[in-house]
């Protein structure tokens, strides 16, 4: 009887181990979900879109904290999911499009917008779970990160192009499933002096939404 109580403690106790071991592997969740923190990771290959968070405007200024320069009323962006581990960590997102409409400006001489265009995509998102929740966004295969913008002026349109070279930092934010970025630099690389020397790039999007699943659930990083 003893030999059979020690056998079955002894079975027990494997069984509390063996759950002990397993539990937390099946516990964790990956950095992206969707639908709630605890909710199903999201998938590699999934497309995550996004507009601007209603009543803000992506602005390219003349300084970090400026308020001279572009606002685009209009924003959105469609990005891809390349990897997506358990959390703690980075999940990496392919932006394949990004595009600005609805566009005015300030500048003394500048009549009017005509477009706002990126260029040199894809770029590469890195999505940290780190505190604060930090985002990466980095140059693709061509190098560099570009946007050009057409003014039309009292003197006829003028294209300002501008690159990035080393990326660009944001956040993310669970409330409201946001991803945003603030005065961010790109560098002249041609147009005349009309143009700023360096155009400062800030825009909030949100929410991002998973549109490859039914319903398009809102995304959480955790």
């Amino acid at each position: 009887m003893r030999i059979s109580r020690t056998l079955a403690t002894a079975a027990l106790a494997a069984l509390a181990l063996t759950g002990a071991a397993v539990t937390p592997a099946q516990a964790a969740g990956a950095v992206l979900t969707t639908g709630s923190p605890t909710g199903p990771a999201v998938a590699v290959g999934d497309v995550l879109t996004a507009n601007l968070v209603s009543g803000t405007t992506a602005n390219f200024n003349n300084s970090a904290t400026g308020s001279t320069g572009v606002k685009c009323a209009a924003s959105s962006f469609s990005a891809t999911v390349t990897a997506n581990p358990a959390a703690p960590g980075s999940a990496v997102e392919r932006l394949d499009t990004q595009t600005f409409g609805s566009c005015t400006s300030n500048v003394i001489g500048v009549t009017g917008v005509k477009s706002v265009t990126v260029t040199s995509l894809p770029f590469t998102n890195t999505v940290s779970d780190a505190p604060g929740n930090p985002v990466k966004l980095t140059p693709g295969a061509a190098g560099v990160m570009g946007t050009t913008v057409v003014l039309n002026t009292i003197l006829g349109s003028i294209s300002c192009n501008y690159q990035n070279s080393t990326g660009i930092n944001g956040t993310t934010s669970n409330t409201g499933n946001t991803i945003g970025f603030a005065g961010q630099p790109f560098a002249l690389v041609s147009g005349p002096s009309l143009c700023f020397s360096t155009g400062y790039f800030s825009a909030t999007y949100g929410p991002v939404l998973d549109s490859s699943v039914a319903g398009s659930p809102a995304l959480f990083v955790n």
